[in-house]
Order: C-alpha cells, then sequence, then structure tokens
C-alpha cells in the first residue's frame, strides 16, 4: 500500500432526491460496497467511508471498511473532509482524496493521478481533474467548467461554458469539464470552514470558488481516464449494472 495519501469516500446524499442511494444493490452489492471495491485498488494508505447513515455505516463495516459518521449536520462540503481528518487525527501534510459514494465505476488510476499530482505541486493545496468536453456538453448547467494559467492552475471555475464565445475570428472547440475527485492536504480543510465567504461560491454554487477566492492556488490537469456513470437517479443504477461485471 502506498503510505503517501488518504481517501474519504463520502456516503452522504440527499434524501429526498434518491433515498438510500448508498445502499441501492448491484448485483447482490450495496453501491458503496463497489465504490470502496474500487478506491481499494488505488494504492491508498487508508480508506474512510464517511456517512451521516447509520445503516450504511453498518453495513460498511461488515464487508471491512473503516468508517467514520458524520453527526453535525451543519458540516456540508469540504467541511465534512474536515470534520473526518479531524477525527482520524492525520497530520496537516497529510494528502487527502475525496472519493464521491456515487461513483462506482471510477477506475482507481485517476485516484492515484490526483494524490500524485498534489504531492508533485508543493506550492498547491489542492489538486483537481477535468476532462475535455464538446460545447453542447459544456452548456448541460449541472456540470462544472474550469480554465487554467499557463501553469495548470485553475483561475476560475463555471456552470457556464468558459471561456465564454464571443470572438468571430477563434472559436473554442473544447471545454474542461470538471470531474469531482479532489486532492487536499489535510491542513487546508482545516483551515476552510474559518476561511473569509465568497459571493463567488454563493453565486455559482461550487466549493471550490471559495478557495481561488482566498488565493488558494489549485492545480488541475486532464484525467488520464473517464470517471464513468455516477448514480444520480434511479434509472442511472441500472446503467451501472451493465457495465459492471455481476462477478465483481
Amino acid at each position: 500500500m502506498n503510505e503517501d495519501f488518504k481517501i474519504i469516500i463520502l456516503a452522504v446524499f440527499d434524501q429526498d432526491d434518491f433515498p438510500n442511494k448508498a445502499m441501492a444493490d448491484i448485483h447482490g452489492k450495496p453501491m458503496i460496497q463497489h465504490v470502496f471495491e474500487s478506491a481499494k485498488d488505488s494504492g491508498a494508505s487508508e480508506i474512510v467511508i464517511a456517512t451521516d447513515n447509520t445503516r450504511v455505516g453498518m453495513a460498511a463495516e461488515e464487508f471491512g471498511a473503516t468508517v467514520c459518521m458524520i453527526v453535525d449536520d451543519n458540516l456540508i462540503g469540504l467541511s465534512r473532509l474536515a470534520e473526518v481528518a479531524d477525527k482520524m487525527n492525520w497530520p496537516d501534510d497529510t494528502i487527502v482524496v475525496n472519493f464521491p459514494g456515487d461513483a462506482p465505476l471510477t477506475p482507481s488510476s485517476i485516484i492515484q493521478q490526483v494524490a500524485d499530482n498534489l504531492k508533485i505541486q508543493t506550492d498547491a493545496e489542492c489538486a483537481a481533474l477535468y476532462s475535455m468536453v464538446p460545447v453542447d456538453a459544456a452548456e448541460n448547467e449541472s456540470t462544472i467548467k474550469l480554465i487554467v494559467d499557463n501553469n495548470e492552475y485553475v483561475m476560475y471555475m463555471s456552470r457556464r461554458p468558459i471561456p465564454n464565445q464571443v470572438s468571430d475570428s477563434y472559436k473554442v472547440s473544447e471545454y474542461r469539464c470538471y470531474i469531482e475527485i479532489n486532492a487536499y492536504r489535510a491542513g487546508l480543510l482545516r483551515i476552510y470552514r474559518n476561511l473569509p465567504e465568497s459571493e463567488l461560491d454563493w453565486a455559482e454554487n461550487i466549493a471550490e470558488l471559495k478557495l481561488l477566492y482566498n488565493g488558494i492556488k489549485i492545480h488541475a490537469a486532464e484525467a488520464n481516464s473517464l470517471i464513468g456513470q455516477r448514480v444520480l437517479t434511479h434509472d442511472d443504477i441500472e446503467k451501472v449494472k451493465i457495465q459492471i461485471a455481476p462477478t465483481r
């Protein structure tokens, strides 16, 4: 096992949209178990499933996962990751990768990639990944787009296509679409809660804009693989079942 990074699998979901999503059955296993097994192949030294659901926590312990219960309902986003880092007593320089609990098809290679990128970029406190998408995909406001400078540091993130196409002489053919798998230094997670708020985050509903607003460097690279189907709806479960081998 690689001693260089940890993984937090967040299994905290909006129950109004998809009740018990983490426990959705995929070939005889709850979805959260498939996510955990993907994470195990990444080489992380420790994997923690963070959840506010007792049923999910009990199931995770049954298949051998370390569980951290989130008991403060006021915690959201990166503050939940900070809570786990505190409870696990991870030092500030620990690299922590967040792994969405609804992405069972995620290849382990991109988890390794984002952790390695943050280790290499010593002046960054966060590393992110993106995929290149055409304009029709970029126009979907449920996805987040980003732009970078010439050193691959994020300049801005938006739910609208950026850069905005207005020039008649230059055509933007592809856009950087943010993949929601990041690596953070644990110390950044701890200070995040006390950073000044950002109207950019409020307007776009993108937590990372609070980091940019406060001068935190985010390095971004093109992912070496696609994240695969996310489970956002009941119909997505059936799509994932087709793509995951029954023996997995």
